[in-house]
């Protein structure tokens, strides 16, 4: 979830998946999947930004930790698809 801030200065968490569209014009819009609009006082370039920054966390996070969120240093839970050649089929890290 990141952070907003409504025009009367109550902060409120939105989960940024859920984001259609961005606008300003001149007030910032956050129009949501299901059409729900909240103008807010961050510019678009801000929520942008928190946007980036929870999409890094939350992979830095399932990079980090193991599954009872502790750090762990020796084995990625993420793996990078490499494509097998001319079949077109795919693999997963490691070798």
């Amino acid at each position: 979830m990141i952070i907003v801030t409504r025009l009367d200065g109550r902060h409120f968490a939105v989960n940024p998946d859920l984001i259609e569209r961005i606008f300003e014009s001149p007030d910032t819009t956050l129009i949501m999947a299901d059409g729900a609009r909240f103008i807010v006082t961050e510019t678009m370039a801000e929520v942008i930004e928190k946007i980036a920054h929870f999409r890094a966390r939350v992979i830095s996070i399932a990079y980090n930790d193991d599954a009872d969120g502790h750090a762990s240093h020796t084995s990625p839970r993420l793996s990078i698809i490499h494509p097998t050649g001319p079949t077109g089929g795919t693999t997963t890290g490691g070798h």
